[in-house]
């Protein structure tokens, strides 16, 4: 072959190897970027499937209830307006989800937490007003709460409930893991009156086999929770919240779930 010849080509394969090393380092710096920057973050939802209407299971067990649509709806929202989330939802007994959040287990609670004191973790903004009452048996000779000193109290374990119970009737209190448990032990005459929140107690007593005692035993409102200073997560929640509450979809799930 012509040595001019071969020259040539040499050059001008070199010239394009280099070119195509060239462009494949660009593209797949450039691809390596865009993953980082649209990364979206995965946040993990502590909930407890079992106090209807709030948290509750479908009979395929698939979650269902207020906090639970509540939740995708703020998720929703979140990314339509600017976040990058990523979002899975963990079911466990209500009273681990604020130790698996101090922990960095989860990242957030939404399971009708109510705000207290020894609670320590970050509050949203309340988004349901509730109270804790007391259901009895239907033929139950009991009325009112103030009949309730001394009486055999159950309630869930790390709820407000439990805490009431144990103030209104110290020495004759059980606090179990899964309120359905409570409740059957209601139903079979083991306890004279379970502690609840309000909504909870209206849907079991819808079912005719319950009544609810007059007077509230604590007035208190339903929150998000996380961490304590996880302030950024907790404010897009705030901002979320603030347009739930303020949307007809809010209002239609409340009437949904009976809790209006």
């Amino acid at each position: 072959m012509n040595t001019k010849i071969w020259k040539s080509l040499l050059t001008a394969g070199m010239a394009i190897s280099l070119t195509a090393c060239g462009s494949t380092s660009t593209a797949a710096s450039g691809s390596a970027s865009a993953s980082t920057s649209a990364e979206a973050k995965t946040i993990l939802i502590g909930i407890s499937p079992d106090y209807p209407p709030f948290d509750d299971l479908t009979t395929d067990g698939q979650l269902t209830g207020f906090d639970y649509d509540m939740g995708e709806w703020l998720f929703t929202w979140l990314n339509e307006n600017g976040y990058n989330y990523k979002h899975e939802w963990k079911q466990m007994s209500f009273d681990t989800i604020i130790s698996s959040i101090q922990t960095d287990q989860i990242d957030l609670g939404i399971s009708g937490f109510t705000y207290a004191e020894d609670r320590k973790v970050l509050f949203s903004d309340p988004y349901y007003e509730s109270a804790q009452v007391a259901i009895v048996p239907k033929d139950s000779p009991l009325t009112s709460t103030d009949e309730l000193a001394g009486k055999s109290l159950g309630c869930q374990l790390g709820s407000t409930g439990q805490t009431v119970a144990e103030k209104v009737s110290p020495n004759n209190t059980t606090a179990v893991e899964d309120m359905g448990i409570a409740i059957e032990t209601l139903k079979a005459g083991g306890y004279d009156a379970v502690i609840l929140d309000i909504a909870v107690a209206k849907n079991y007593v819808a079912t005719g086999d319950f009544k609810m005692l007059d007077g509230a035993l604590l007035d208190e409102s339903c929150h998000i929770i996380a961490k304590e200073g996880n302030t950024e997560l907790m404010d897009a929640m705030n901002k979320a919240l603030a347009a739930f509450l303020a949307s007809d979809d809010c209002a239609a799930l409340k009437t949904k779930y009976g809790i209006e």
